[in-house]
Order: C-alpha cells, then structure tokens, then sequence
C-alpha cells in the first residue's frame, strides 16, 4: 500500500515538476500564486522523500535480517539525514543556477547560493528533519505541521528572494 502512494506521488511530483518549471517565470509575476505554487511543489518534494523513507524503513523491518550492515541507516538517521540533505541542497543550488542561466555558470554560482542561502537553510532544515524523524520512526502530526510550515515560510522567502534579484538586476 505505502509502495502505491509512493509511486503515485512520484508520477504527480513529474507531472508538477515538468509544468512547474515551464512556467515558472510567468508564475513569479504574481507573487501570491508563486508562493502557493512553490509551496505545493515544496509539499509534494517533501511529502515524497518522507514516503520514501517510510517504505524504506518498512522495507528494512519487515525482509531484510537484523543484521548490523542492513539497518546501518536506521541505526544512525541524524548522519544519513545530514547527507541526504546536503545532496538535496547541492543539486537545488545548481538547478536554481540553471532556471538563470540556461546551465550551471561558475561565475553566477556564488551570487545564487548567497541569495538561495536563507531558503536553504529552511529548507534543508525542514528536510532534515523530516528524515531524522521518519527514519527513527519518531514523525508525528505535529512534527509533519511543522515542517509544512518551514516550508511555507521557506516559499515566501523563495519568492522574495527572487523579487528582490528581478529588482537588482537590469
């Protein structure tokens, strides 16, 4: 069951993701659309690593022996949480230089994880979090509304950010 969700999130996290990012420059035209649309694709983003996790951590529990190697991550979900969510951040950052540029430009970089670098701290905060949690099998609603919230403040702050670049550059 938990693998039907998983892979049906999956299919509308594409189908967002790919309409998200053809648009996205009309969509910032309005700020309060953009912030709704980032927070729905934040949403599903988050929303889709947490299944994943929960099928994975399933998964471990129910077939795989217990051995010390097979529960290696749930052993130590703050160190994989970290990981993960460096990784996430890393390939935000160059996607983010990508949307600007049209491919990853060296000289751009810097200014966009200087101005990308709020969001991601919310974001990847949000992320950690809701890894560490749901592989120590500790996630509540409460844990789950807040990190919904991170990452509502997380678009508002996206969308300004992205304001405040429209408006500096010429």
């Amino acid at each position: 069951m938990l693998g039907s969700v998983f892979l049906f999130f999956l299919i509308l996290s594409y189908i967002e993701n790919v309409s998200f990012f053809n648009y996205i420059k009309d969509v910032f035209m309005n700020p309060p659309l953009a912030v709704a649309l980032v927070f729905i694709h934040n949403l599903l983003a988050i929303s889709l690593i947490i299944l994943g996790m929960a099928f994975y951590v399933e998964f471990v529990l129910t077939f795989l022996p217990e051995r010390k190697i097979e529960r290696v991550v749930l052993s130590h979900p703050r160190i994989f949480a970290l990981v993960f969510t460096v990784v996430i951040l890393f390939v935000s950052i160059l996607r983010a230089s990508t949307l600007l540029q049209g491919q990853v430009a060296i000289n751009t970089l810097a200014l966009v994880m200087l101005f990308s670098l709020p969001n991601g701290i919310l974001e990847g905060y949000g992320i950690f979090r809701s890894i560490e949690k749901t592989l120590g099998r500790k996630l509540t609603l409460k844990d789950l509304a807040i990190v919904y919230s991170i990452f509502f403040f997380a678009a508002v702050f996206e969308v300004g950010f992205v304001h405040i670049l429209l408006w500096i550059s010429p």
